[in-house]
């Protein structure tokens, strides 16, 4: 019903407006009593093979939510109700900001993926605190932290700062994302030196607070082997608990859409089906050569049931889905679990 009805009335509408109607739907519609409980009968499928823990939080299934929807923490309770046994809210910076210039967000249907230049559109870090404050938060919750675009690279540490010290006590993670295309000059902060202090700094803040929470540090699919065996020294050297892999790609290689066709949506990161195999052969490169000791969280591309086994084979212990669950709808988390349990 989802692929063949309700899908392509959506896909009647830009992305953006898709995105803010459901938003609205689901916090209208949960609001109606029985809603919830008849949306979790449907939806959820809780077992104990599917429970994993991961850097120390125990967590119902492998299957998240990931940043970039729920940017505000404004509907992660609702998303909730479709078995995602954790939400990551943001990319969340100091000061609210608008983003890029609309039209920013593209979908390329043939080759099952988005591009989008939203640029950390949110409503900064303390309004995402209060939205965290007002509601008891029903699953895991990470918490995606950047820079503000204002802020030049050599001002950025405050930036990660700020948002690190307003989110801590909210979230049950931390997400380190230097990695998005989207904003001018961020990821030269991937660059060694540049974020080692930004996470060194981070790891000695929470050195000072009672309860531990995990660093993670989201990559790019962009990166060369000289560059992951970097970020895997990294991960050695400055005590962070794991990594993401990945973030969306600039790479436009092996498309279907017509070249013109991208050519005029032109600059964004791209996610879906094509950006699936770059992010596996990340997750398997890390683990590899770390011998399987750096907690992985797989994320990109996962548009089928294989496609999130894939993930798990290479290496990741838990995964994140958006690109696919647009495409797919609300069923397709437990469409995983069912393959995982088999």
């Amino acid at each position: 019903m989802y692929s063949k009805i309700i899908r392509p009335l959506l896909f009647l509408l830009q992305p953006e407006a898709i995105h803010k109607l459901v938003v609205i739907c689901l916090k209208v519609g949960f609001k109606i009593p029985l809603v919830g409980p008849i949306i979790r009968k449907c939806y959820s499928l809780e077992k104990p093979e599917l429970e994993r823990e991961f850097c120390g939080i125990k967590f119902k299934n492998p299957i998240g939510f990931a940043a970039g929807f729920d940017k505000n923490a404004e509907v992660y309770n609702e998303f909730s109700n479709f078995g995602f046994s954790f939400i990551e809210i943001g990319t969340v910076t100091p000061k609210a900001q608008p983003g890029n210039p609309k039209p920013r967000s593209f979908r390329i249907p043939l080759d099952q993926g988005l591009i989008n230049r939203m640029g950390f559109n949110n409503k900064g870090v303390d309004y995402a605190v209060k939205q965290l404050k007002n509601k008891n938060p029903k699953v895991v919750i990470g918490g995606n932290i950047g820079k503000n675009t204002a802020t030049p690279n050599e001002q950025a540490l405050d930036d990660y700062i700020y948002c690190f010290k307003q989110l801590y006590d909210h979230v049950d993670y931390l997400v380190v994302n230097v990695s998005c295309p989207n904003i001018s000059d961020l990821r030269k902060l991937q660059d060694r030196d540049s974020l080692s202090s930004i996470l060194e700094e981070l790891v000695k803040i929470r050195e000072e607070k009672e309860q531990y929470k995990p660093i993670l540090l989201k990559l790019s699919p962009d990166l060369n082997e000289s560059q992951l065996d970097d970020m895997i020294e990294l991960y050695n050297s400055t005590g962070i608990d794991g990594i993401v892999a990945t973030n969306t790609t600039v790479s436009r290689e092996g498309l279907k859409t017509e070249k013109k066709e991208i050519d005029r949506i032109a600059n964004g990161g791209l996610s879906g089906k094509p950006l699936c195999k770059s992010s596996t052969e990340v997750i398997r490169y890390i683990s590899t050569k770390s011998d399987g000791k750096i907690p992985i969280m797989g994320v990109g591309g996962i548009m089928s049931e294989e496609d999130a086994m894939e993930k798990i084979e290479a290496g990741a212990s838990l995964i994140q889905l958006y690109t696919g669950f647009i495409y797919n709808g609300p069923g397709f988390v437990k469409k995983i679990k069912k393959q995982m349990l088999k």
